[in-house]
C-alpha cells in the first residue's frame, strides 16, 4: 500500500501559500492602493459604473458633512476594503487634512452595495480646483 498523501500535501502546500499571499490585507496605504487599482480594472463595465455612481454619491455626501469654513483642500486619497455586505472592513489614506480625516471616518459608517466578491478594494481620490 503505498501513502500519497505527502505528495498532495506538497502540491497543495504551494497553492494554499499563494491564496493566504492573495488575501493577506495590505501593509499600508501603497499596497492597498495598489489592490484598489487592479480591483476597480478588473470590475465588468456596468458594475464598475454603478460602484463609481456609489462612490460618488458617498463622497458627495462625506464632503458636505464634514465642509468647514476656509477647509484645507488639499489633495487627499482614500482606499476602501469592503467586506461582502458592502460595509468598510478597513480603510488607507494619503493626506492629513482635518477634512481628509473626517471624509475618511464619514465613509467608513457609509455602505456601499455588496461586492460580486470579498474583498473588494476601491479608492476616493480627492482634489479641489479653485
Amino acid at each position: 500500500m503505498t501513502r500519497t498523501l505527502p505528495c498532495l500535501f506538497a502540491l497543495l502546500l504551494p497553492a494554499t501559500l499563494a491564496a493566504a499571499e492573495t488575501v493577506a490585507p495590505p501593509s499600508g496605504y501603497a499596497a492597498a492602493k495598489r489592490r484598489a487599482d487592479h480591483d476597480e480594472a478588473a470590475l465588468p463595465a456596468a458594475l464598475a459604473d454603478a460602484m463609481r455612481q456609489a462612490q460618488s454619491a458617498a463622497l458627495d455626501e462625506g464632503v458636505a458633512a464634514c465642509a468647514m469654513p476656509q477647509a484645507d483642500t488639499r489633495a487627499f486619497v482614500i482606499v476602501v476594503e469592503l467586506g461582502a455586505d458592502g460595509r468598510i472592513a478597513a480603510s488607507w489614506r494619503e493626506g492629513d487634512t482635518p477634512l481628509a480625516v473626517c471624509v475618511e471616518k464619514f465613509l467608513r459608517g457609509r455602505p456601499l452595495p455588496a461586492p460580486p466578491q470579498a474583498p473588494l478594494y476601491l479608492s476616493y481620490e480627492l482634489s479641489f480646483v479653485p
